[in-house]
């Protein structure tokens, strides 16, 4: 009699903890090989399901036509290709027992550099699930969640791919604004991911109402009186992430999303904070050495946020370009190539019109 598809599917869950669980225990009994162990395994549950690229272990177990047990509608409307640790995450949940194996070896493997990104992959909802009596554990596995993940995040920021969306939108959308959720965990590591999500909220692409909502739930800071409020804080985090990205996409789609501060009270040192994190993009040189692409997109937001003494600026940034002459030839080529770009534009749409103007009486006399 065949085997029903659920059983089936629990059947390879199982063969994957086991594959997991042995590979964590020759990462523990050979310390030489350790790194590269763990790396290996870090990237096999981190793998996409349906990557035919990388001959894993993990897939070839896994046998996904079988596992997925989706609608494939459903998997085709995500914004995300599926991947390992999304289907084992689940079943830790629905099996939480079959988990306690790999936490015991992941606890004595704590020390270890990707044993946090592993915990936070496959355990993030199961954290919030079992009962764990011991506060000091606790604060442990809620501090190895938010350490894993703050890595994993910047896996994603460093090759401009969303592959960990989904341990985003579950920090976000099922613990960060959900009070009874974020309250299982202790107060320092729940800060601590309110800050995680702040540094990361822009890039995952949110919709922009959510920050709203994000800011609402934020948790009490006890040098409030020194930062400010919630916003303050957001804006400190996003100020802070802004100037350690080195991505241009990536630094450009922070740009171009800061534009949602619009409107948030801040105070006048936060506020100061964000216009002079602005600026430093919107020169050329150190320390920053932004593109011209980045330059631009930093003063049409500046400009957006701080409209008062937009041009005053303006000038004093002309001013200050007149102390890198390295940069005036091709500063004079790109101001030839826009007079160029917006005369060509302006000829064709005088032609177009002029074309358009030609063809009117045709059309009533017919």
């Amino acid at each position: 009699m065949e085997q029903p598809q659920a059983d089936r599917r629990e059947t390879y869950l199982a063969a994957l903890t086991l594959e997991i669980q042995k590979k964590l225990q020759k990462a523990l009994n050979m310390p030489v090989q350790r790194p590269r162990l763990l790396e290996v395994l870090f990237a096999d549950v981190a793998l996409e399901v349906k990557d035919e690229a990388r001959d894993s272990t993990l897939r070839t177990m896994y046998l996904a036509e079988i596992i997925l047990n989706k609608e494939e509608d459903e998997i085709t409307k995500t914004e995300q290709s599926l991947c390992f640790y999304d289907l084992l995450a689940d079943y830790y949940v629905q099996a939480p027992q079959a988990g306690n194996s790999i936490v015991d070896l992941i606890v004595q493997l704590w020390s270890q550099y990707f044993v946090s990104h592993i915990f936070a992959l496959l355990f993030h909802k199961w954290l919030f699930e079992v009962s764990v009596e011991n506060t000091e554990v606790l604060l442990r596995y809620a501090s190895a969640l938010v350490q894993g993940s703050s890595n994993i995040f910047w896996i994603d920021i460093q090759t401009n791919r969303r592959r960990f969306l989904s341990l985003f939108r579950f920090l976000f959308e099922k613990v960060a604004i959900v009070p009874h959720e974020r309250n299982k965990i202790a107060v320092q590591a729940r800060r601590d991911l309110y800050l995680l999500l702040s540094r990361f909220l822009f890039f995952y692409n949110l919709d922009d109402d959510m920050l709203e909502t994000f800011i609402k739930h934020f948790p009490a800071f006890p040098n409030a009186f020194l930062i400010g409020g919630p916003a303050d804080v957001f804006v400190i985090e996003i100020t802070d992430q802004l100037q350690k990205l080195k991505v241009e996409p990536v630094v450009l789609h922070y740009i171009s999303r800061m534009s949602t501060l619009q409107g948030l009270e801040l105070r006048m040192t936060t506020s100061t904070r964000l216009k002079a994190c602005l600026y430093s993009f919107t020169s050329p040189g150190g320390p920053m050495y932004p593109t011209r692409a980045v330059r631009h997109a930093a003063w049409e937001t500046l400009d957006l946020l701080f409209p008062v003494g937009r041009y005053p600026r303006h000038v004093i940034s002309l001013f200050f370009r007149l102390l890198y002459p390295w940069c005036w030839p091709s500063s004079c080529w790109n101001f030839i190539k826009t007079c160029i770009r917006a005369f060509f534009c302006y000829f064709i749409n005088k032609i177009i019109a002029s074309w358009e103007k030609m063809r009117r009486p045709d059309t009533k006399s017919s």
